[in-house]
């Protein structure tokens, strides 16, 4: 395969990687409808829009802020450039920020975030194919590898398929979460799964990644990530009585 790898319609190229992005996001609401139509929602449909526009609000802010801190030499060549990477970890926080913001001024007690936990895992996921298919331009690859699955992105280095490893992790994930759903769980207890699991992910395979090393030896992202799990503590330390009914 040569990479990236695009679709092509007569003379026009389209981005695989902006194709995927559009796709993530479309198919992601729609689960999200669909979840919500089969299941009773505590939050009432105002309070509900309210979370909706604090968490795109809080992801589109912190996105860019920790995509910024990845690459700080971005900023003194061309911060337009710098100012449209964006990272999913600082999307994911900035979410969580916007919505607890949200539900403190309307007055919102229940979770909202269980309602978001699988379509946020499918529209991660399928973002994902478009940033392997990107190959080098996305950013998001892994370093070389001499592991038998090293995958060469177009500049002769064999490298760890970062992107796959995280769609196969999803993918887990997905399964796991599904299956315990089942279970007595607190309200919300599914979103705080998901969210330490995926930190603790994200904090790992940043290991494998050409990063711009920040601070103790950590990017900008693993030190979003170690913030994101210090917020789930008790989940960590007392799994059973944060989770379980």
């Amino acid at each position: 395969m040569n990479f990236p790898i695009n679709f092509h319609i007569g003379n026009f190229e389209i981005s695989s990687h902006l194709v995927f992005e559009t796709l993530s996001f479309f198919i992601g609401y729609r689960y999200y409808s669909f979840l919500r139509s089969r299941q009773k929602d505590l939050i009432v449909d105002e309070n509900r829009i309210w979370i909706i526009i604090g968490a795109a609000a809080g992801a589109f802010i912190f996105s860019r802020f920790i995509g910024i801190m990845e690459n700080p030499s971005l900023i003194k060549e061309n911060w337009l450039l710098a100012f449209g990477n964006k990272s999913i970890i600082g999307g994911l926080l900035g979410g969580l920020i916007g919505v607890e913001l949200v539900k403190k001024w309307i007055g919102e007690n229940h979770s909202s975030g269980d309602l978001f936990t699988l379509p946020l895992i499918v529209a991660i996921g399928i973002g994902r194919v478009g940033c392997f298919l990107a190959g080098l331009s996305d950013n998001t690859y892994g370093v070389e590898t001499s592991l038998p699955w090293g995958i060469d992105l177009g500049d002769g280095i064999h490298r760890h398929p970062t992107n796959l490893y995280e769609i196969g992790f999803l993918v887990v994930l997905y399964f796991s979460l599904k299956k315990i759903r089942a279970e007595k769980l607190k309200s919300g207890a599914m979103f705080k799964l998901f969210m330490v699991s995926y930190l603790s992910f994200r904090f790992l395979i940043e290991f494998i990644k050409p990063n711009e090393f920040s601070f103790l030896s950590l990017s900008a992202i693993q030190i979003a990530c170690i913030a994101g799990l210090i917020h789930y503590w008790k989940v960590i330390i007392f799994p059973k009585q944060s989770l379980y009914a």
